[in-house]
């Protein structure tokens, strides 16, 4: 017996506008591609190839001066890894407050749920303030330390409420199932709630790390010790340096010579952002899923 066949026949025309929406997406994906694929060839160019061609994808003469200069020049590979312990641990502690907050105020049952979820939005109206948060982190003595990092910004209000709304959509009957097998609320919050909530999570923890990951400000305002210097600021102080590059200081830069300005800057931005880019495509079918389910529910 022969099978059905299940495909769904498209007219001519819907697969006119099909194709044409492909061509649309496609156009829009390699807009945005453009400049990163740029910044990285320049990167690599010589200094007469970025004076003379405009706009380039890939360069004619391949020269690794740029990232000689990097790596002679700044601590890059420890602040590297002290971007990647503040952001692993300050994800961590992020999504540890994050979930556990939102939780109780997702449960319907919970009292006072109303009115804690309110104090959390006014925070996200009103925030605090640069001064008011200095002078907290300076009369609590975590100046020069990575908690100075990590627990201002311990529990993003916008990032709770999705996670909130994403539990909250989750069906009460599984939790009523666990109370009769004998769970309490911590075994069903671990091993029911977040479980069932991977999407969600995943998509918040992408936010908390790339915000950590970019930690600019708060790290140069608080963070003075060179050896505690998060990769931000090793690459700052780099471009800083930049104009001092010369071909009599000592080093063997090759047939290229010296570095171009413009060429460090670009290598500069490809360290700051590969890696963090390198995580995304692990989590990328978690994505759209959790943000948008948990945007959505009430």
């Amino acid at each position: 017996m022969a099978k059905q066949s299940t495909a769904i026949k498209r007219s001519p025309a819907d697969q006119a506008v099909q194709v044409l929406l492909y061509l649309i997406v496609g156009a829009f994906a390699l807009i945005t591609l453009l400049p990163f694929i740029y910044i990285i060839a320049g990167s690599f160019a010589t200094e007469r190839e970025l004076t003379e061609r405009a706009f380039f994808l890939i360069p004619r003469e391949f020269s690794l001066n740029a990232y000689q200069y990097i790596l002679r020049t700044g601590d890059v590979f420890k602040g590297l890894k002290n971007t990647v312990i503040v952001t692993a641990v300050g994800t961590f502690i992020n999504m540890f407050l994050s979930c556990t907050l939102a939780y109780p105020l997702s449960r319907p049952y919970f009292k006072g749920r109303v009115f804690f979820t309110n104090m959390v939005i006014v925070t996200m109206l009103f925030p605090a303030g640069m001064i008011p948060m200095y002078m907290v982190v300076d009369s609590l003595g975590l100046k020069n330390t990575f908690w100075a990092l990590w627990l201002p910004g311990a529990i993003n209000a916008f990032n709770m409420i999705i996670i909130k709304n994403y539990f909250q959509g989750l069906p009460m009957e599984l939790e009523e199932a666990a109370r009769i097998d004998g769970c309490n609320d911590l075994e069903i919050f671990c091993k029911i709630i977040l479980p069932l909530s991977k999407p969600s999570i995943a998509s918040v923890s992408l936010f908390y790390a790339v915000s950590h990951w970019n930690s600019y400000f708060n790290a140069m305002m608080y963070i003075s010790d060179s050896s505690k210097e998060v990769v931000q600021i090793v690459l700052r102080r780099i471009i800083f340096l930049t104009s001092s590059i010369s071909s009599d200081s000592g080093f063997d830069w090759g047939i290229w010579g010296a570095p171009p300005e413009k060429a460090v800057k670009m290598a500069t931005t490809v360290v700051a952002t590969v890696p963090i880019l390198l995580v995304y495509p692990f989590i990328q079918k978690y994505f759209t899923q959790g943000v948008m389910v948990g945007s959505v529910k009430g």
